[in-house]
Formats: C-alpha cells, sequence, structure tokens
C-alpha cells in the first residue's frame, strides 16, 4: 500500500485530549503514553490540538461514530501539516478502548505484557493506515474479573490491603482485554484503594454474592447478634442503606442477594427455614426489598441478583422471584461446566442456563479458577480440557445469557490463556479455543509454536479425572487438601472409618480404600506427566533465555506443581500401607520422600518469583504447599516415634551402624542424633539395596 495512505508516528507523539477530561482517559493517556516511549524510545508529549498527531475528543454528529455504549472510531484528517488521527467517542471508555486498540493493534503492545512479561519490540517508527474505522459492539454489555481468593496479590507486598502498586497492572489488564467491570478482591477493608481506584480507571463496581450491595457484614457491624433478618430487619436494612447513600453517584452494577454470613446459605444457621418454600420466599422478600431501597435512592440503577449454588437451585424449582429488569447471574460448578456446583457430599448437577422460555435479562459467572477445599485449581490454570470450555461458551450464547459476563479471575498471572479465551468470548460471542491459543503463544513466545502448542494441549490430556463426568479433572488443590485429611484422620486414631470429607472423591468406603482411591490416581497419572516434561525439556532447548523463562512460568510451572503433587500423594498413601504392616522404617522413609516431593512444588514457585515476581506466591494460603509439608514432617516424627523412641538412635544402629561397630560402641559416642532428613535419606538408600 503506498504510504499516500498510511499516517507515520515518529519520535515524540503529540496527543491532544478532551475537555472535561475524565479520569479514566487521563490513566489510558499515561498507559499509552508509556508505551510509545517503550515502541519508539520516546514518551508521548501532550500538546494543543492543532499540533497533535493524535486527537482525542467527544464525538460530533458528522463523525457518524456508532451511539452504543463505549463505542469508538478513528477518523483521519488531512490537513497542512500532515495526516491527524481523531479518536472520537460518546463516552469516557469509548475513548479508552480507542487509546489502547491504537497501543495493541500498531505499537504491539500485549494485554497481557505485564503478567506474561511479554517484551515490547522497539520500532524506529509505525506505520497507521489512515482508513477510518468504526469499533464492534462487544457481545456482552457487562463483561469483567472478580479478583477473587487473590491470596497472591495480597501476600506480594507488606501492604495491606494491597496498594495501587498492586491494583493498577490489574485494573489495566482488565482494560486492555476490553472489560468494564470488575470485582476488585474478596472482603477486603472498606477503606483500600482498591475500589477507589478502579471508579477513577472508569470500572463499573460490582458486588460479591455474599456482600450483598457492597454492605457491611452483618457480624462484623454487630458481634454478637444473631444474623437474622426476621429478628432484625431494621439493621440489615441500615447496613443496606448505608452501601447505597456510600455508591450511589458511581458507577455501580447493585448485586441483590441474601445468601448469608460467610457465604453460606443463611438457614445454616436459622433452622426454622426448614423448606425450599421458605428459604425461595425469604431471598425474595429480600431481594425485593434492596430493589425498592435503590430504586428510591438512584436513578437508571443495574440490577444483578447471583443464582449461584443453592439458589439457583431454589430458583429452577420457582420458589424465588425477582423484578424483571434484574440481571439474572447463573454460575458454572467451578471446573467449567454450567451446572450447579458440588456442595460438600451434595452435587446434583442441575443445569445452571435459564430455560428456552425466560426472555429476562440473564448473564454468567464463570471460573478460570476456584477454591473449594477438594480438587480445584487455584495455583495451576483449569485442568479440564479447553474444547470443554468452547462447548460450554457455546451452550451460553445459544441461550443469550451474554448481558453480563464476570470470570473469577483469581490471582491473574497463572490464568492468562483462559482468560483471553474469555476476553474473545465477551467480545464476539464465540470462541475457537485452537485458534485462541495459537494467536496467544504467537503473542507470547514467538518462535517454536506448533512446539508450544502441542505443549499446552497434551497439558490437559494429563490431568487427574477423579470422577465419572468430563469436568472433574483435577486441579492443584487435589494433592493437598486431601493429603492434610488423610494425615489428620491418621493421627487422629480414627483408625478405619470413613473420612467423610473425603467422600466427594472416593465414595462411602472404609479410610483404607480411600487411601488406595488416591494413590491409584496419583501414582498412574505420574508418567504421564514425565513424558510430558521430557517433551517440554526438548522445546525449551529452542527457545531463547527469555522466552524459555516465560514459558517456564506461564506452563512448566503448573505441571511441576501437578508431578509434584502426584509424587507427594503417592509416597503419603505408601507411607500409610506400611505403617498398617508395622514396617515404621519404610513407612518414615516413604513420608519423608512425600516432603521432598512437595517441596519441588515449593520450589517451582520460588523459581517463578524473579524480578518483579519476588514474593508473588509468599501468601500461598489457600492451596498451601507449606501446610501440607507441615502436616507431613508432624507425620513423619510421629512415625519415628513408633520404634526410634526415646534415644532416637535405633534404627540407625539396627539398619545404618556397621555389623563390627553394633555391638562394641560406646554410648558416650553416640549421643547426638540424626535429623530426619539424614535418616530418611541414609534408609532409603539401605532399603533401596536390599
Amino acid at each position: 500500500m503506498s504510504k499516500h495512505t498510511m499516517m507515520k508516528l515518529k519520535g515524540e507523539v503529540a496527543v491532544s485530549l478532551p475537555e472535561p477530561l475524565p479520569s479514566s482517559v487521563k490513566h489510558a493517556w499515561k498507559m499509552f503514553a508509556r508505551d510509545a516511549e517503550k515502541v519508539l524510545d520516546n514518551r508521548a508529549i501532550l500538546s494543543g490540538t492543532a499540533e497533535a498527531d493524535i486527537v482525542l475528543r467527544w464525538t460530533t454528529v458528522s463523525d457518524q461514530c456508532p451511539t452504543w455504549d463505549e463505542a469508538f472510531a478513528y477518523r483521519y484528517k488531512k490537513g497542512s501539516e500532515g495526516t491527524k488521527l481523531h479518536i472520537v467517542a460518546n463516552d469516557e471508555l469509548g475513548l479508552v478502548y480507542g487509546l489502547l486498540h491504537l497501543s495493541e493493534q500498531y505499537l504491539g503492545v500485549d494485554p497481557f505484557w505485564f503478567w506474561a512479561d511479554v517484551p515490547v519490540e522497539k520500532q524506529e517508527s509505525v506505520w497507521l493506515e489512515a482508513k477510518d474505522f468504526n469499533s464492534n459492539q462487544p457481545k456482552s454489555k457487562f463483561r469483567g474479573w472478580f479478583v477473587n481468593d487473590e491470596v497472591c496479590l495480597l501476600g506480594w507486598t507488606e501492604q495491606y490491603p494491597p496498594p495501587k502498586e498492586v491494583w493498577y497492572p490489574v485494573f489495566e489488564a482488565l482494560l486492555r482485554c476490553g472489560g468494564n467491570m470488575v470485582i476488585p478482591g474478596t472482603d477486603l477493608p472498606k477503606d483500600g484503594i482498591h475500589i477507589p481506584l478502579a471508579h477513577e480507571m472508569g470500572l463499573w463496581v460490582t458486588h460479591h454474592h455474599a456482600e450483598p450491595l457492597g454492605a457491611e457484614m452483618f457480624l462484623r457491624a454487630y458481634p454478637g447478634r444473631q444474623a437474622s433478618y426476621l429478628k432484625h430487619p431494621e439493621l440489615f436494612e441500615k447496613l443496606w442503606m448505608d452501601a447505597i447513600q456510600k455508591q450511589k453517584d458511581q458507577k455501580v452494577l447493585w448485586v441483590l442477594s441474601f445468601r448469608g454470613q460467610g457465604d453460606e446459605p443463611f438457614w445454616a444457621h436459622d433452622p426454622q427455614f426448614d423448606t425450599p418454600e421458605k428459604r425461595g420466599e425469604m431471598i425474595s422478600h429480600v431481594i425485593k426489598k434492596q430493589y425498592d431501597m435503590i430504586r428510591s435512592e438512584v436513578n437508571n440503577a443495574v440490577f444483578c441478583t447471583a443464582l449461584y449454588g443453592e439458589i439457583a437451585e431454589l430458583f429452577k424449582a420457582g420458589h424465588i422471584i425477582v423484578p424483571e429488569d434484574v440481571i439474572k447471574i447463573w454460575a458454572d460448578n467451578g471446573y467449567g461446566k454450567m451446572v450447579s456446583r458440588r456442595q460438600g457430599l451434595e452435587n446434583y448437577r442441575i443445569s445452571s442456563l435459564p430455560d428456552a422460555a425466560d426472555d429476562g435479562k440473564n448473564g454468567i459467572y464463570y471460573h478460570v479458577t476456584f477454591h473449594d477445599l477438594q480438587a480445584s485449581n487455584h495455583l495451576t490454570m483449569l485442568s479440564v480440557h479447553p474444547q470443554l470450555i468452547q462447548k460450554e461458551l457455546q451452550k451460553i450464547a445459544d441461550v443469550d445469557a451474554m448481558d453480563y459476563l464476570l470470570i473469577n479471575s483469581g490471582n491473574i498471572r497463572p490464568h492468562l490463556y483462559f482468560l483471553d479465551m474469555l476476553r474473545v468470548f465477551w467480545q464476539t460471542g464465540t470462541v475457537d479455543h485452537r485458534t485462541v491459543l495459537e494467536e496467544f503463544v504467537k503473542r507470547l513466545y514467538g518462535t517454536s509454536s506448533e512446539d508450544i502448542i502441542s505443549l499446552y494441549l497434551n497439558y490437559f490430556d494429563h490431568a487427574i479425572t477423579y470422577g465419572p463426568h468430563e469436568d472433574d479433572k483435577a486441579g492443584d488443590e487435589f494433592y493437598h487438601h486431601p493429603a492434610r485429611r488423610i494425615i489428620g484422620h491418621w493421627l487422629q486414631g480414627k483408625g478405619n472409618a470413613t473420612a467423610k470429607k473425603m467422600i466427594w472423591a472416593t465414595g462411602d468406603v472404609p479410610f483404607s480404600k480411600q487411601i488406595v482411591y488416591f494413590w491409584n490416581q496419583c501414582s498412574s497419572a505420574i508418567r504421564g506427566w514425565e513424558g510430558w516434561m521430557e517433551k517440554y525439556d526438548q522445546v525449551a532447548t529452542k527457545l531463547s533465555d527469555a522466552q524459555a523463562s516465560r514459558l517456564q512460568d506461564q506452563l512448566r510451572f503448573h505441571a511441576e506443581l501437578h508431578l509434584s503433587g502426584c509424587k507427594g500423594m503417592k509416597n503419603l498413601c505408601e507411607a500409610y500401607f506400611e505403617f498398617q504392616q508395622d514396617k515404621f522404617p519404610q513407612a518414615f522413609v516413604k513420608a519423608s520422600q512425600s516432603i521432598w516431593d512437595y517441596q519441588k512444588g515449593l520450589d517451582a514457585m520460588k523459581g517463578s518469583e524473579h524480578g518483579r515476581w519476588e514474593h508473588f506466591y509468599r501468601a500461598d494460603w489457600l492451596t498451601n504447599v507449606k501446610n501440607t509439608m507441615y502436616n507431613l514432617d508432624t507425620l513423619r516424627r510421629f512415625i519415628r516415634m513408633q520404634g526410634d523412641n526415646p534415644e532416637f538412635f535405633l534404627w540407625y544402629k539396627e539398619y545404618i551402624m556397621p555389623e563390627t561397630e553394633k555391638y562394641i560402641y560406646l554410648e558416650n559416642t553416640h549421643r547426638n542424633p540424626l535429623s530426619d532428613d539424614e535418616l530418611a535419606r541414609m534408609l532409603q538408600e539401605k532399603f533401596r539395596k536390599c
């Protein structure tokens, strides 16, 4: 194409900003200026409209900019000083998206540049096709992230609640992905910067389903009172009205809800609600009350209600009624499947999509990460194959539940591939997982893309299938929460009685058979993960140091947690088998080996904490690898008590001491017992030779 139809950006790019200047556009300008400095080696500058290369302004009728919310258009103007780009929009987010689109499409700045350490290529100049452009309307009007169970973000800094330095790159990435709403964290102090900064950057703020209207939790506001709406309606309503008054002049998606304190059903602490009818009636009453309170104070309010878990089941059964203009938010089960989630031992898997006859507003709360203290993925990316995710997203589109799409994004960094899938989906209403992966790999790695694509797709093939359903795929928590339950049950002397909180996985069988279940699952997966590692190592040799580091953080890290978890659980189970046969030294070695296996997962986390990521996994409080190792250390101390007590020298004498020394040694030369690790390694070597 001739350069006469192109516009050149070089050196100091001059930008004109609109008046009045929203804070969100000011933030977008700062992002663009930073991007320009990386690419063109010159920071963009502000100037008057006449001198500017790029003019951001409010649209006029003659621009013929699309009229839907957040639309933007590029209009090129030719003058005596050359071609100028006018980015025009009707509202603040339109201008934000227009400027960030320019940064991605022409400067080459990836939406996940920060979270994936994607480098930006320096260029002497950048050419823009001087052709007018209208943005496409996203399929989801409201789309964004729930930064939930965000312990890595919390522990990344010493400051609590997290400061701007933590939240800014979260909101920046969300805006670059075309998102417009956020739940910024889980139950954080109300005086933190997270909510004001989200508003300042132009995002809508919405609420956790356990915190209706974003109000203070009842038991936190009124400690010692029973959290019963029947007994204290005026106290609940005061909290709701306080929240309304605080937020009524801000961009808020009001979540109407009445679930309970601590994110569990209210009837768990109020036994008089002992039927579905009673529960549904109370929820319907509270939702209508909250709705009326907001309507009385807020013009053009946007309402939502979360049909999550047991609430969806009550709604499906006809026990809950919500006003017609409320967006009903349906949720997947935490593993990407649009069915009701498992609650303890209950797993009804009721469809969690609106019926075909539902012509109201519907949206989705979707997990790419989850925390259920059972088998979910928290530190690792979703284990379900992306083809299944593609099918579930198509079901969502088919029933037009696209008014609202909230993604549980967790700690962001480990979940970029699936966040990229959802980014495409909320923009277009459709997604092809293979196409997204190809583009994702090309953006992040450039070379060896086919090899890397194969590694990604094979990753999902090796995830443990722990149950009968296609979405029953084990994440990192599968190797840790059950392991700690096994150790607790064992050391509490409960014998062969069933560990009830593991029935969800094993079925209602004796404890010894529950152990066999986990041994079978984990031991059978090891070879597959080891084979995957071998293929990874072959691919990694073809990469630059920077590419290899990126692939380590974004992919191998996840596989290392799976492999170390499988090995750790396998050796824990074998420690139990040996212990049951009174082979205490052998059980001690197996428990020690389990610790060493889990340590490799901890090492992988530490190895991923380079540069800006120092301390990123410091607050691993949910999967909690260190806690698993603490439990195992307690276990092996207990096992050592069974045969090496009281001098903690007997196993050394029996298995390791040379025969020539056993009967002539003097006790005063053997007063310093070996550490657990030292003894275990010596015993391991001895048993290996036997």
